[in-house]
């Protein structure tokens, strides 16, 4: 069958014949550790007063409305160590460059009240953050709804969960998402203490999860897929007439923007890898198969991008943007298209208002039940897709938490929880797990976009 190669020059220059050398070495030459010499996932090897480990799921109260599942308001302590990008910067400087969660005018406010924290201590906006400071935020947490479809559990075994993950659920505890995610419900609904999964999707996307039910399996999976012997294959809908025949994507993909999670096609950018292959076209959009070889983060959806045929209701890399003129087909992004897509995005977000506008009164939000730190590392992490505050708005009559001032959003519109992107099929040496075609993907699909 003809392969079309595209992301590199029909000619190797010298860096290129070095990166095609060792991509053909065979996988025999890899040194792989025995499990004894291999360490534990960073979870296991925490102490037990880390505040990292300390578990509030049991606190958590989930409930049903609208299609959706919804987790009622707590209050919450984010913990954190300062991440090496951090280091050296001031505290002010690293909320508002590196989350999008609240405007500048609150993160000072915090700062001022002691919500935020070094080292569980008071301190200024310019206080600079440094190495092993404990970084904290008391808030009143307002969790995203998220669908309220079921975690379908396509396999189990002893140490092992295959699941067919909804799209519209983050995966675990990172940014605003806390209980609402694939994890904490499964622990939830099974009453498993821990889970690790061995492969993430973004909130968005559907499909399959190997999710291990303790360390060692944990290990096996991790190593199968440093060493590329599971193979992913994945199913979406693009716009327009995909070509036929394989199509090879090898365009280095640069993360423009950890606040955002958002990433394209930069000429320095890390190697990766995806092949896609058209499945059907209606006359308006193709479903297309994709094996990705590597795993960064947005492969397959920015790869489809750069080859000129986005995913056809992508809120991030689709053609249905005001950013959209930046991410050109074919073209590597310069630094100066990074800065000003970054800008455009930053435009289109909404910030939630509070009592620290300067126009209302402030109080300070004391908690009245429990202080749980984050189970996982990080603060208000980069989100894993689309930022939200692009599609949910503030509701229209400013309904406010009793609680903490914050004015309340909108419940999401169910078509903006998901992509056409699910993952279709997981293999190994000598097992296969697979579901079936997600309803967008069949032939008898009516797409209305």
């Amino acid at each position: 069958m003809e392969s079309t190669t595209i992301g590199s020059e029909p000619v190797l220059d010298k860096r290129e014949a070095e990166t095609l050398e060792k991509e053909v070495q065979p996988i025999k030459k890899q040194k792989v550790e025995p499990d004894s010499a291999r360490p534990l996932p960073r979870s296991s090897r925490r102490k037990p007063d880390d505040f990292r480990s300390i578990d509030d799921l049991n606190s958590a109260e989930y409930y049903i409305e609208d299609g959706l599942r919804k987790v009622k308001p707590y209050f919450f302590k984010y913990q954190a160590y300062a991440k090496g990008r951090w280091l050296g910067r001031s505290l002010l400087s690293v909320f508002t460059e590196e989350f999008r969660d609240r405007s500048e005018q609150y993160y000072k406010y915090a700062i001022e009240k002691g919500l935020i924290t070094i080292n569980d201590k008071p301190v200024k906006i310019d206080t600079i953050v440094r190495n092993q400071d404990i970084i904290g935020h008391q808030i009143h947490r307002h969790e995203p709804p998220v669908t309220d479809k079921d975690i379908v559990i396509v396999n189990q075994d002893k140490d092992l969960y295959v699941v067919n993950k909804p799209g519209g659920i983050p995966v675990h505890p990172a940014g605003r998402y806390r209980h609402n995610t694939v994890i904490h419900v499964l622990r939830k609904t099974h009453s498993i203490p821990i889970l690790f999964p061995a492969n993430r999707l973004d909130r968005l996307t559907s499909g399959l999860m190997l999710i291990a039910l303790n360390a060692k399996r944990a290990q096996e999976l991790e190593r199968e897929m440093t060493t590329g012997k599971i193979r992913k294959e994945y199913v979406c809908r693009v716009e327009g007439e995909f070509p036929e025949g394989e199509i090879v994507c090898e365009a280095p993909i640069k993360t423009i923007s950890f606040k955002l999670s958002l990433n394209y096609v930069h000429e320095d950018g890390k190697d990766c890898t995806t092949v896609f292959k058209r499945l059907s076209y209606n006359g308006k959009t193709s479903v297309v198969l994709c094996k990705p070889l590597t795993g960064r983060t947005h492969q397959i959806r920015v790869h489809l991008r750069y080859l000129g045929y986005p995913i056809a209701n992508d809120p991030l890399y689709g053609n249905n943007t005001s950013w959209a003129p930046i991410l050109h087909a074919g073209k590597h992004m310069s630094e100066e298209e990074s800065k000003s897509l970054v800008d455009s995005l930053l435009a289109n977000s909404e910030y939630q208002d509070g009592d620290w506008q300067p126009v209302a009164p402030v109080p300070l939000p004391v908690p009245t039940t429990n202080r749980a730190p984050e189970s996982e590392p990080g603060l208000e992490s980069a989100p894993e897709s689309v930022p939200e505050s692009v599609t949910e708005e503030i509701t229209s009559n400013e309904q406010k938490c009793d609680e903490c001032s914050i004015a309340l959003l909108a419940d999401p519109v169910q078509s903006d929880l998901y992509i056409w992107l699910h993952a279709l099929r997981y293999s190994g040496e000598d097992w296969a797990y697979e579901t079936e075609l997600p309803e967008w993907a069949t032939e008898t699909f009516e797409d209305t976009s």
